[in-house]
C-alpha cells in the first residue's frame, strides 16, 4: 500500500466510512479509504445471487434513513448516479384473513384504513410527522440537547415506550397493533423492552415524511454514487486491501474505522489504553439474521391486494405473534412462525430482474451465530399470506449468520445493526464518552454504526465522527 501521506484514511467503505470520507473531503482533507472487499458498499452492495440477470441486495434493500438523513440529503448523489424508486405503498402487513395493514405516505389514509383505530393514529403522528426534519435532525446522532425541543418532547413521551407497549397505549384493533408491532421489531429488540417504540416511530414517521424508497439497480447504487462523489471531490478509494492492522495503514494525521468494537480492538487494540480496550470487549451483540433471496416465475401471489402495491411487505399476523417470534431470538429459540421482512423491489423497478420475472428478499431474525436453517420457515410465511408462492421459486440464495460474517466481518454472529440498542447500549456505544466517536488514542475515531445514532442506512455516524476527526486531528483545510 503506497506511503503518500493523508489527512484522513478510512477503513471500510460502508455508508458510514463513505459519508465520513465525503464530509472530510468537502472540506479539502485528503482522504484514502481503504476496503478489504473488492468493492465499495458494505452493508449496501448488489448482486447476481441466484441467476444471470436477477439483481438482488445483499444486505439492505429498503432505505427510509438515507433519503431522511440530514447528511446525505445535502449530498448530490442523483448527480452521481443514484436514483430512487418509490412503490405505491411504503409497508403492507397482511393478516391471515386476507385484508393487510398498511403504510400509506398520507397519514390520513393509514388512518382511515384502521377503522376505529383512525382518530388514535392521527393524534399519535400527525405532530411528528408534520416536524419530521426537526426530529431526524436532533435524534439522527449522539445524544445532546434538541434543537426541535417540543417535537423532541412529543416524540420523547411515546417512545419511551417498548413497541407492544406502544401499540397496546394506542390501538384497540389487531390491525393497527400488527403495523406497529412490524415496525418495532426493526429495533431487534423484544417487543416487550424499551426503547423499541422509538424505532417503531421513527419509521413510521420516515415513511410517512419521506417514503420507503429503495435505489434503481440495486443497494450498491448508493455506496457507489457516495464513492465517485468522494472521488470527484479529490478522495481516493481502494478495494481489494484488508488491513490487518492500523500500522499497516498509510501516514495520517487521523484514522477513522467504520468497524464494529472486535475489529476495533483487532485492528488497533494495541493503540489503546487497556481500561479502554476492555470497555470495547464488554460491547454487547445482538441477535443475527438468516437471510433469503428467490428468483421468480412471476410476481408474488399475495391474498391482500395491498402487498403487491407495497415494497415491504412484513410477514408475522398479530401483535401477539410477533412479540412470541421476536423473544424467541433472544431466549436462543427459532420459532416456527417467525417474523420475517420482505422486500420486492423488481415490482417496481425492472432493472432488478429479467422481463416477466421477479426478484424478493427476505429475512428473519435467530440467535446469535446461530447455523439452523430457517428457509422453509420463512417460505412458509410467504406461503401463508401468499398461497401458490413456492410454485414460483426459480432459484434461491440463502445467508446465515456465518456467510453474513464472512461477507461483512461487522456483522458479527450476523447482527446487521453494529450492536444491542437497548437503553444500556443506545446512547453509549460503543462505550460512554463525552465524544463516543473518538477514542483515547491520539489520531484514532470510530464511525461505524456501533456509534451513535446506530444502525441504518443513513451515514450520520460517519457524519460526526468526521467532525469530531475535524476538531481534533485532521489538519488543516486546504
Amino acid at each position: 500500500m503506497t506511503a503518500q501521506a493523508y489527512d484522513v484514511v478510512v477503513v471500510g467503505s460502508g455508508p458510514n466510512g463513505l459519508a465520513a470520507a465525503v464530509a472530510l473531503a468537502r472540506e479539502g482533507r485528503s482522504v484514502l479509504v481503504v476496503e478489504g472487499a473488492d468493492s465499495v458498499g458494505g452493508g449496501a452492495r448488489a448482486a447476481e445471487l441466484t441467476l444471470p440477470g436477477f439483481v438482488h441486495d445483499v444486505c439492505s434493500a429498503v432505505h427510509p434513513m438515507a433519503v431522511a438523513s440530514p447528511f446525505l440529503k445535502t449530498l448530490p448523489l442523483g448527480d452521481h448516479g443514484l436514483e430512487w424508486v418509490y412503490p405505491p405503498l411504503p409497508l403492507a402487513h397482511p393478516l391471515d384473513d386476507g385484508t393487510a395493514a398498511v403504510l400509506d405516505r398520507s397519514v390520513d389514509a393509514t388512518a382511515d384504513a384502521l377503522g376505529a383505530d383512525a382518530a388514535a393514529y392521527r393524534r399519535l403522528m400527525t405532530p411528528l410527522v408534520a416536524n419530521a426534519g426537526g426530529l431526524f435532525a436532533d435524534l439522527l446522532g449522539p445524544f445532546r440537547l434538541p434543537r426541535h425541543p417540543l417535537t423532541a418532547l412529543r416524540f420523547g413521551w411515546r417512545a419511551v415506550r417498548s413497541g407492544k407497549g406502544l401499540a397496546e397505549a394506542y390501538f384497540r384493533d389487531a390491525p393497527a397493533r400488527a403495523l406497529v408491532a412490524g415496525l418495532a421489531a426493526h429495533a431487534v429488540l423484544p417487543l416487550e423492552q424499551s426503547p423499541g417504540a422509538a424505532v417503531a416511530l421513527m419509521l413510521g414517521v420516515a415513511g410517512h415524511a419521506v417514503g420507503w424508497p429503495a435505489p434503481r439497480g440495486g443497494a450498491g447504487r448508493i455506496a457507489d454514487a457516495l464513492a465517485s462523489l468522494l472521488r470527484s471531490l479529490g478522495g481516493e478509494v481502494v478495494t481489494g486491501r484488508r488491513a490487518a492492522s492500523a500500522d499497516e495503514l498509510p501516514p495520517a494525521r487521523a484514522v477513522l474505522l467504520d468497524v464494529t468494537p472486535r475489529q476495533v480492538i483487532a485492528l488497533a487494540g494495541h493503540r489503546l489504553p487497556a481500561g479502554y480496550r476492555r470497555r470495547l470487549a464488554r460491547y454487547r451483540y445482538g441477535p443475527g439474521v438468516f437471510k433469503v433471496d428467490w428468483a421468480l416465475a412471476g410476481p408474488i401471489p399475495w391474498r391482500a391486494d395491498a402487498c403487491r402495491r407495497a415494497g415491504t411487505v412484513h410477514l408475522g399476523g398479530t401483535l401477539e405473534e410477533v412479540t412470541v417470534a421476536e423473544r424467541a431470538a433472544w431466549a436462543g429459540d427459532h420459532p416456527e412462525r417467525p417474523f420475517v421482512l420482505l422486500a420486492q423491489p423488481s415490482l417496481f423497478d425492472p432493472t432488478r430482474a429479467p422481463a416477466g420475472k421477479h426478484t424478493a428478499w427476505a429475512y428473519c431474525h435467530v440467535p446469535n451465530g446461530s447455523t439452523v436453517d430457517m428457509t422453509a420457515r420463512i417460505e412458509a410465511q410467504v406461503e401463508r399470506f401468499a398461497p401458490g408462492f413456492q410454485e414460483l421459486i426459480l432459484a434461491r440464495h440463502v445467508m446465515n449468520t456465518a456467510a453474513l460474517e464472512r461477507h461483512n466481518p461487522n456483522y458479527v454472529g450476523g447482527d446487521i445493526t453494529g450492536g444491542v440498542a437497548d437503553w444500556r447500549q443506545l446512547f453509549t456505544r460503543p462505550v460512554a464518552r463525552l465524544d463516543p466517536y473518538a477514542t483515547p488514542a491520539d489520531g484514532l475515531f470510530l464511525c461505524s454504526s456501533s456509534t451513535p445514532p446506530g444502525g441504518g442506512v443513513h451515514g450520520m455516524c460517519g457524519y460526526f465522527a468526521a467532525r469530531s476527526a475535524g476538531r481534533r486531528a485532521a489538519g488543516p483545510r486546504r
